[in-house]
């Protein structure tokens, strides 16, 4: 479906151009009509589809009309990084339409946001907390709120944001239109759309399975051995920029230092990172400047970066879901991308559970050449003293050994 069969307003055909889009994705096809006419939408969408377009061009349709130089959509989501992402699609679609949108999040100063409050901005993209402390300050006024859209939900409830959520939708008018977005709906995510939402038109487009764009492979390893095995495979591996994954801040700093004392340009992304940290860190990343990042799983939702070729776990998520929306950073629109996952014998409970999602077995590899049988390094003195930290791992590392039960095969070329 081309963009002009949505009949929008023709003053969004310059920014719809500037985005790049010629055909609708499924998401959009199916959404953005619906959300045209009006209705409220539960939608469910594998990441990477345009899902954000999906309800960004229905409101900016909506707002060409009617009242100006006041809050009249308010979209919330659950990160920081989220909210940057879904302001600059608005941004670039929005070229040309003079509508004002704000981001509204804590970890930086509010004068600029307060200001642009003042300035008249007509969406804001919000997180929970600021926003709430501004309304309760009087800065944020949400009488004429016409739209209200929850992205990334089951994140929102994931991170404890339930009651804030709950607390904005009675802020805002009773009489609006609710578009709903979450990647899973467990109970309290079903429960909380029953309540707010009416009527709705449920949109799902298959998010159960990992995107079909992405490959996947295992390198079972030694615990001690995970950083040698990942600098290997960094070397071996043509890649376009790659996003590795770590369970814990600590473990993302120690892997970040790692690749860096290995040569590679790399950045990292994490909760103890500034406000400004993590923006440098981003732009870094996705002008490639640092073409490698480590994160942990604050970056596993709403990082919209389309020339991410790899994705490596360099500790497999706790939940089938967290695996999802990490490889859902590669393989976006239409392109293909691959995941590789560092696993231990801890792991195998996971990985079953993946498979069974999938349907099938997920390859397993290993590397010509690298020494798997190398010992653990002795260990230090017990207790969190000097030098020492409680989330270096999650067990002790056990007795190296060779995997017996893995099929042995030379790394596969990246897709092209």
């Amino acid at each position: 479906m081309n963009f002009n069969e949505f009949k929008l307003d023709p003053r969004l055909m310059q920014g719809i151009k500037k985005a790049g889009y010629e055909t609708a994705t499924p998401i959009q096809e199916a959404a953005i009509p619906a959300a045209l006419r009006g209705r409220d939408i539960i939608g469910t969408a594998q990441t990477g589809t345009g899902k954000t377009a999906s309800f960004v061009l229905p409101i900016l349709n909506k707002l060409l009309h009617g009242q100006r130089n006041v809050p009249r959509a308010l979209i919330v989501a659950p990160t920081r990084e989220l909210a940057d992402q879904i302001n600059d699609v608005i941004k670039t679609l929005s070229v040309g339409t003079k509508l004002k949108s704000a981001t509204i999040y804590g970890g930086v100063g509010s004068g600029s946001q307060i200001q642009a409050l003042r300035n008249g901005a007509e969406i804001l993209v919000a997180c929970p907390g600021r926003l709430l402390d501004l309304i309760a300050q009087g800065y944020a006024k949400m009488n004429h709120i016409e739209i209200l859209v929850l992205d990334e939900a089951d994140r929102m409830f994931d991170m404890g944001f339930l009651p804030d959520v709950r607390r904005i939708v009675k802020a805002v008018p009773e009489k609006r239109q609710t578009l709903f977005f979450s990647a899973t709906f467990p109970a309290d995510v079903e429960l909380l759309a029953q309540q707010v939402l009416k009527q709705p038109q449920k949109i799902s487009m298959g998010i159960i399975k990992p995107a079909h764009t992405v490959t996947h492979a295992l390198y079972p390893v030694p615990p001690h051995l995970k950083s040698a095995l990942l600098l290997e495979l960094l070397k071996r591996t043509d890649t376009d920029s790659v996003l590795v994954f770590t369970r814990t801040k600590y473990r993302a700093q120690k892997v970040a230092r790692q690749i860096h004392q290995a040569g590679f340009k790399v950045t990292s992304l994490h909760g103890d990172r500034t406000q400004g940290q993590r923006q440098a860190a981003l732009k870094d990343f996705k002008s490639g400047t640092h073409p490698i990042m480590v994160a942990t799983d604050i970056a596993a939702r709403g990082l919209d970066v389309e020339s991410i070729s790899h994705v490596i776990n360099y500790d497999m998520p706790d939940t089938a879901d967290a695996y999802i929306h990490r490889i859902g950073r590669t393989g976006r629109a239409k392109r293909t991308g691959d995941a590789f996952t560092l696993v231990t014998d801890e792991d195998k409970d996971m990985i079953r559970t993946l498979e069974r999602i999938m349907g099938h077995e997920i390859k397993r590899e290993t590397l010509d050449g690298f020494n798997y049988t190398l010992p653990s390094p002795p260990k230090q003195a017990s207790g969190h003293g000097r030098g020492s930290h409680p989330n270096h791992s999650r067990r002790p590392p056990k007795p190296a050994h060779t995997p017996k039960s893995w099929n042995r095969n030379k790394l596969a070329p990246r897709r092209k």
